[in-house]
């Protein structure tokens, strides 16, 4: 049965337009907090219930990245191979992204990102399910998106963008991974309260 014969709610263009503004925004607000005031620990809502069908729900930490990708790539790297020292690192991405980073919603990609070890049985279950949808909640706010779901090749400026963003604040990032791209599909996305 499809989501239209199911009854489900099907959002017009500009409705989904709305939906994705007010998400992004929602989505930095809580990441200029994270790193401003919580030395960039990740916020419950920056950590979705990811929802399969067939299994429990898992959270994971997704990134939400500007639509300049090369050049966010380049900047991260730059940041990670300047030093080899974690606290440095780990300070350097702070100082870059608590300034202006998330200061513009409207010039960020939609399209979520998180990285999983290359044998991770939760990335082979959305890969081979190709969907799934992110359950996000934080500050009364809940966002529920159904996503579609793409392994990112390494070369892609979204994989890279990514990765040096993980490199600059996990100094045990394995060696091998998996970057998963979520597509949320904003025609059949929910928040409550509603975005208006």
């Amino acid at each position: 049965m499809s989501d239209t014969e199911s009854g489900a709610v099907v959002r017009l263009e500009a409705a989904q337009q709305i939906l994705r503004d007010h998400f992004l925004g929602w989505q930095c607000r809580l990441r200029q907090i994270s790193v401003r005031q919580e030395g960039g620990r990740p916020s419950e809502g920056m950590c979705p219930h990811v929802r399969l069908a067939d299994e429990n729900a898992s959270r994971i930490t997704v990134l939400v990245l500007p639509a300049d990708l090369e050049a966010t790539a380049d900047r991260f790297a730059h940041m990670a191979r300047r030093t080899h020292d974690p606290a440095e690192r780990y300070k350097a991405g702070l100082t870059f992204l608590a300034a202006g980073y998330y200061q513009q919603p409207s010039s960020f990609n939609d399209e979520l990102t998180a990285l999983f070890g290359a044998e991770s049985p939760l990335a082979e279950s959305l890969l081979a399910a190709g969907c799934c949808r992110l359950d996000f909640e934080q500050y009364r706010q809940r966002y529920e998106l159904p996503c579609a779901v793409r392994e990112l090749p390494a070369n892609e400026a979204l994989f890279q963008a990514t990765y040096w963003h993980n490199a600059l604040f996990n100094t045990a990032l394995p060696a091998e991974v998996k970057v998963l791209g979520f597509r949320p599909d904003w025609a059949f996305g929910q928040a409550d309260p509603p975005a208006v």
